[in-house]
């Protein structure tokens, strides 16, 4: 097969766009293309490729070559596809034939993590890999350099996460000028690999086999005027073929009575209303059910027979064979008896139908796991999982029994401690004491003044006047103290309420600081935490080619600094501007009613805005003070021309 090649420009130079015969470059040689080509690409350097989409009236194909240095920009070479006739079939046949070499290059690299390959059978007692289609596209998704290159999908996560893309719009806005955006997305996905990944997963993803049989219900509806009863169906062509290979009986039916002696439409409608249908999904046939004599004459046994001959070949573990726990149960003839719906019929084939439809919706499943029987050692797990320990008997007990004398000994020591109050007690008679007690109490009881009133011995005197703010001294059980135990209660419930769920107010108004400014802070802290990785990355990979990075980060650092300093500036006049308000309210009630009203508590403000962000500060101030020691360990002064 000839290597595909076209006719391209290059820095506004005509030439000759071209895979060399050994698959490993790609070069590009001016016209008449006969000489010494003046670029040549190595593909095993190409980390990615980008072209115009079809609708562009230019066709050009760029080209990133990994740079020779660690951390610089990668190398592009855009060329301009100008056939006359040909340019954009030429320029996809190029863009195909490198794209696949690169995913070959990729899945043959030993440095790029690969998931585990699918094992075939053991072959003289070593397991040899499947290569299977799927594999180098497997690859990609464990590539980190892949996915921090691929910049489609990075425009696809960006347009489904929008909190993602306000976080880099804000962060590209607020990077330093002497950092490039190639290098900018670079460091920015690079902490992001692990939601590049799952998106990527996500997309590729596909809806499996299901029943289709079940999922498909008529609606019944009737005429107003002639009060005829009519069915609709929505099918579509995916279920339709879905249909087809799941029940080949339908399939038989359909090619022997499409189109003729019936249509499409007829077809699916009277087989959705025959006996066919309902045998098929394992519902009861019931005598009343309406004859049809085209589907009629199937039988539906034919669909799950092969399967079953097709299982019956295989071993297929009881546990999972709903059919084979019947048998070895005996049926209904002993034990509880099973559901109406669940008893095997002549007319209601429910086991063989759930077992013929479990088969075929896996037969073309991979199987993630080997033969149990096969299992040498390894795979003795999977047989632990599928025992039903329920069913086994009760293991013994096998404990130690301690025999212990004198156990008194061992609480001695409490024994003494306890026993210093009992001695007094052991001395007391216990007649003289209850004599005693009943005397004081006949003296209370003859007392002229009414006895003692324990209420007002501790303070409580329920029909006083007292008020709360009363700057007496509280006795304990007095209505003070009650009311301000209860409200310290209140205030603890809330205040735990409020730290496990959150307030309502709180989630728009945090602390009190207005919904435009919180929303203000949260990016400003997105933003700094991005920066904070940037700046870690760069500190602590311990590279000295990194040095003038380095220096960039910790200038951005600063500056998120002093945007937090800003919000905090903004929410204070703003909270000036809410007091001011205020004053002036109260001011004009004095002057209307003549009564003192207490200015509100307002929140928000400078302290606000710090409190939510302070650790975001705290972390700023520990990067900036670790940078500028590591500066003067090295002899280095900060430099402050920026600032």
């Amino acid at each position: 097969m000839a290597l595909p090649k076209g006719k391209a420009a290059f820095k506004k130079k005509d030439g000759i766009l071209a895979i060399t015969d050994d698959q490993a470059s790609i070069t590009w040689t001016p016209l008449p293309g006969t000489g010494q080509p003046t670029v040549s690409l190595s593909i095993a350097n190409i980390t990615n490729l980008q072209q115009t989409p079809d609708t562009s009236p230019k066709v050009m194909l760029k080209i990133f070559e990994r740079p020779s240095n660690q951390g610089a920009d990668p190398t592009t070479y855009l060329f301009h596809f100008n056939s006359p006739d040909n340019a954009r079939p030429e320029a996809n046949a190029v863009k195909d034939v490198l794209s696949r070499l690169m995913a070959d290059l990729r899945a043959t690299d030993p440095a790029v993590p690969k998931p585990a390959a699918d094992m075939a059978p053991v072959t003289n007692g070593t397991p040899t890999p499947v290569v299977n289609a799927k594999s180098a596209a497997a690859a990609r998704l464990f590539d980190d350099n892949h996915l921090v290159m691929d910049i489609e999908l990075q425009a696809s996560l960006l347009k489904l996460n929008a909190e993602l893309h306000q976080t880099y719009r804000d962060a590209l806005a607020n990077k330093p000028d002497s950092i490039g955006r190639a290098q900018f997305n670079r460091q920015f996905w690079s902490t992001r690999t692990n939601l590049l990944r799952a998106h990527a997963i996500e997309s590729n993803q596909q809806r499996g086999a299901y029943n289709v049989l079940p999922t498909m219900k008529t609606k019944a509806t009737q005429d107003a005027e002639t009060g005829q009863e009519s069915f609709q169906l929505a099918i579509d062509k995916t279920q339709v073929l879905q249909i087809f290979s799941q029940h080949p009986v339908v399939k038989r039916a359909y090619n022997e009575n499409v189109p003729k002696p019936l249509n499409e439409t007829e077809f699916w409608s009277r087989f959705f209303l025959s006996r066919l249908c309902k045998q098929l999904k394992g519902e009861r046939v019931a005598d009343t059910d309406r004859r049809d004599p085209i589907f009629d004459k199937y039988d539906a046994s034919e669909d799950h027979t092969s399967y079953a001959a097709r299982i019956g070949a295989q071993h297929v573990p009881h546990i999972i064979d709903v059919e084979g726990n019947e048998e070895n149960q005996g049926g209904v003839k002993s034990g509880n008896r099973k559901d109406v719906e669940m008893r095997p019929r002549k007319n209601v084939p429910i086991i063989q139908v759930l077992n013929a439809t479990s088969e075929r919706l896996l037969s073309n499943v991979a199987p993630t796991d080997g033969d149990p029987e096969a299992a040498q050692g390894t795979d003795d797990a999977t047989w632990r999982e599928l025992t039903l320990r329920d069913l086994g008997g009760a293991a013994e007990e096998n404990r130690v029994i301690l025999n212990i004398k004198e156990q008194s000994r061992f609480f001695l020591d409490q024994t003494t401690a306890a026993s210093a109050p009992n001695e007094v007690y052991k001395k007391q008679n216990p007649t003289e004491v209850l004599q005693g007690v009943t005397t004081d109490l006949e003296t209370l009881r003859l007392d002229k003044g009414g006895g003692v009133n324990l209420h007002a011995g501790i303070g409580i005197v329920d029909g006083s006047d007292e008020e709360e703010d009363t700057r007496k001294k509280q006795h304990v059980g007095s209505r003070t103290a009650r009311k301000a135990a209860e409200k310290q209660i209140l205030e603890g419930l809330a205040q735990s309420r409020a730290e496990l769920y959150g307030h309502s107010s709180e989630e728009t108004t945090p602390l009190g600081v207005p919904k435009e400014l919180a929303e203000k802070a949260k990016l400003t802290n997105g933003t700094t935490t991005e920066f904070l990785k940037h700046f870690w990355d760069a500190f602590l990979s311990g590279d000295p080619d990194r040095a003038q990075e380095l220096g960039y980060h910790a200038e951005s650092l600063r500056r998120s600094l002093d945007r937090i300093k800003a919000i905090g500036d903004e929410a204070e006049q703003t909270r000036q501007v809410r007091i001011e308000e205020q004053r002036a309210v109260n001011v004009a009630h004095y002057k209307a009613t003549g009564t003192k009203l207490h200015l509100k508590d307002i929140g928000g403000g400078r302290e606000a805005i710090l409190t939510l962000l302070r650790p975001s500060v705290i972390a700023l101030e520990k990067a900036e003070r670790l940078y500028k020691a590591a500066l003067q360990a090295e002899g280095l002064t900060l430099s402050t021309e920026n600032d």
